[in-house]
């Protein structure tokens, strides 16, 4: 019996996958516990049609990463901190007051989980923040640590 996965099944394969199964785990596991359904024609065909969509849509949402990337890099982000003596900062920036004063004053809503800096933030200056924005693009911010 063929059967098109409907969720992944460990140690049978993964959502989407046309696997070869014993008649009696078709129908008695499978099937009833809604894992898979039966190949069958028009199953296939859908099967093919979702493929084709979910390329489509990750191709979409990679153009549009590529693009907010590009847009991104000219894109300047000021975070006012009270300083000491010789520039150097009370604390350190962390990437939810990057986030915060991105969203404030670009009105970008970016996710301070995506955001990775080298080195920590405590002097004055100007950094660059790596932003992930798809598994396959990463863009930067530049971020102006000034006196406020």
């Amino acid at each position: 019996m063929e059967v098109i996965l409907l969720q992944d099944v460990k140690s049978l394969g993964k959502k989407g996958d046309l696997v070869k199964v014993n008649e009696g785990y078709g129908r008695n596991y499978i099937l009833p516990k809604k894992l898979g359904i039966e190949a069958t024609n028009k199953n296939m065909n859908d099967l093919k049609l979702q493929k084709a969509n979910q390329i489509k849509v990750a191709k979409e949402e990679l153009e549009a990463a590529k693009a907010f990337a590009k847009d991104l890099e000219d894109k300047t982000v000021t975070v006012k901190v009270k300083s000491g003596e010789g520039g150097r900062i009370f604390g350190s920036i962390s990437t939810k007051e990057i986030a915060k004063a991105a969203k404030e004053q670009l009105g970008l809503d970016i996710d301070k989980k995506k955001m990775s800096l080298d080195v920590s933030v405590k002097a004055l200056g100007t950094y660059n923040v790596a932003v992930k924005l798809h598994k396959e693009v990463t863009g930067t911010l530049t971020v102006k640590v000034i006196e406020g």
